[in-house]
């Protein structure tokens, strides 16, 4: 018979049970990293350049980290709809999505700069008006624990009617489209009457004619089939709103450092294919709608005058909104 402590046997099967939880914690502590699943709304459709840019990010951030983070891309507000996406990602129900930067301008007038008319009309100029600022739209996303990962233009807003626009007086009383703040004081200028309607209700709501004319770019235009309803598309290069794609703060924090490192890699990768991408877009849709039968025209130098009163009279309102902060973005933009 072994002589041996009663004691010994119990302590030994402890020490076994701990060793076991201990390897089984750390086991789905690597399991966890190994399979962190983001799920990602955007409210724009598969075919939209956004959202196949924004599929491309997500495949990049997946074959960086090995599989340790994997972003699911839910488009056309299949998820959530745009409205709710910014408030989703900041109370945690999503770690993840893309919205308009501009509709946040209830909140902050600092959200819309990009859309105010005329002030960044082409993409050297509104990629100056982004390195000026995103750095104060970075810090005020940071209040609401929310991390700016990266931001895409959509091309130049233009005017879509279903009448020739020479001098901008035809659309007084016409019931144009809107989406954000801007597009919807653009048309209170115009004397035509907004109705905010999201991309995917656009063909919807020009067949029951809760609206006769829309506010948006050559990428929309072609993607939601203009030519059905609309006949003209005057190109005046309004502004380039952006959209951006927010991270809440503590799904961040939990990325393990090589995931957050290749999360930051893949969007300024994603912003600039994003830009790029833009571009392109803006001259192949364009063709699209010509192909179709749209009219594409340029704004005659009557319109131009028009908008760009206009747009010193928003520049103006913008500016009371914002206070200082915005007077030195302003100021910021002016000096690169």
């Amino acid at each position: 018979m072994q002589n041996q402590h009663p004691s010994s046997a119990p302590a030994r099967r402890s020490k076994r049970i701990a060793g076991l939880l201990t390897a089984a914690a750390l086991a789905f502590s690597v399991g966890s990293a190994q399979a962190t699943d983001w799920d990602m709304p955007t409210p724009y459709g598969d075919s939209n350049f956004h959202t196949v840019n924004i599929r491309q990010f997500a495949d990049d951030v997946r074959e960086a980290t090995d599989g340790e983070l994997d972003i699911t891309v839910h488009s056309s507000g299949s998820l959530i709809k745009h409205q709710e996406i910014k408030n989703s990602v900041r109370r945690g129900l999503v770690p993840i999505g893309e919205l308009i930067m501009s509709r946040l301008a209830n909140e902050d007038p600092l959200f819309e700069v990009d859309s105010v008319p005329y002030l960044a009309s082409n993409y050297d100029q509104a990629w100056e008006l982004w390195q000026a600022s995103k750095d104060v739209l970075s810090k005020r996303l940071e209040r609401q624990r929310l991390k700016l990962l990266f931001a895409v233009p959509w091309p130049p807003q233009g005017i879509y009617t279903q009448f020739a626009v020479e001098t901008g007086d035809e659309l007084k009383g016409v019931k144009m489209r809107a989406y954000n703040k801007s597009s919807e004081r653009l048309a209170e200028l115009l004397g035509a009457l907004p109705t905010q309607v999201e991309v995917p209700d656009i063909p919807t709501a020009f067949g029951t004619g809760r609206v006769d004319a829309m506010i948006t770019s050559p990428s929309t235009g072609a993607n939601t089939r203009a030519w059905d309803y609309l006949s003209h598309f005057n190109h005046a290069q309004l502004w380039l709103p952006k959209n951006m794609v927010v991270v809440n703060a503590k799904a961040f924090d939990r990325l393990s450092e090589d995931a957050q490192t290749a999360l930051e890699d893949a969007a300024k990768v994603a912003e600039k294919r994003g830009w790029e991408a833009s571009k392109a877009e803006t001259a192949a849709k364009i063709k699209i709608m010509r192909d179709n039968g749209i009219e594409v025209s340029e704004p005659s130098p009557q319109l131009v005058k028009h908008l760009q009163e206009i747009g010193e009279t928003m520049t103006e309102e913008w500016l009371e909104r914002a206070g200082e902060s915005g007077q030195a973005l302003l100021d910021a933009y002016n000096k690169q």
